[in-house]
């Protein structure tokens, strides 16, 4: 892997994991600065979010442990476009899978634009 590639991997690895800690969670201004505003999530849950609404979800989760995140994987999908993926065990014992795609901004700034955690099959450790 390239100096650019590990140094973007463990720069998105790090917004990742942020967005998994409780007190970034609980925080809107935080959360606000990592989502573009055109931000769309897909949830576990079935249930579709905009920027707002995961905003709203997020603050009113209510107190929760860290999440923990492995098979943390990076790709470009084109210039300024990054696609992660990764697995997370819940703190009330579900697995996800999840995805994000990342967009560097005019700025340098990376942010998300969009999301998806998908419930993960029991028995699948699948490649990640």
């Amino acid at each position: 892997m390239s100096t650019d590639l590990a140094a973007l991997t463990a720069e998105l690895r790090g917004f990742e994991e942020r967005i998994l800690d409780p007190a970034v969670r609980a925080d809107p201004a935080q959360i606000r600065a990592l989502l573009a505003p055109e931000f769309t999530e897909f949830g576990a849950s079935g249930r579709v979010f905009d920027r707002d609404a995961i905003l709203a979800a997020l603050a009113a989760e209510g107190p929760r442990v860290a999440r923990q995140a492995r098979g943390f994987k990076l790709r470009l999908i084109a210039p300024g476009a990054a696609l992660t993926t990764w697995r997370v065990l819940r703190d009330d014992g579900v697995e996800t899978l999840r995805s994000s795609v990342w967009q560097q901004q005019g700025d340098g700034r990376w942010l998300m634009v969009f999301h998806q955690g998908t419930l993960a099959a029991r028995d699948d450790e699948g490649t990640l």
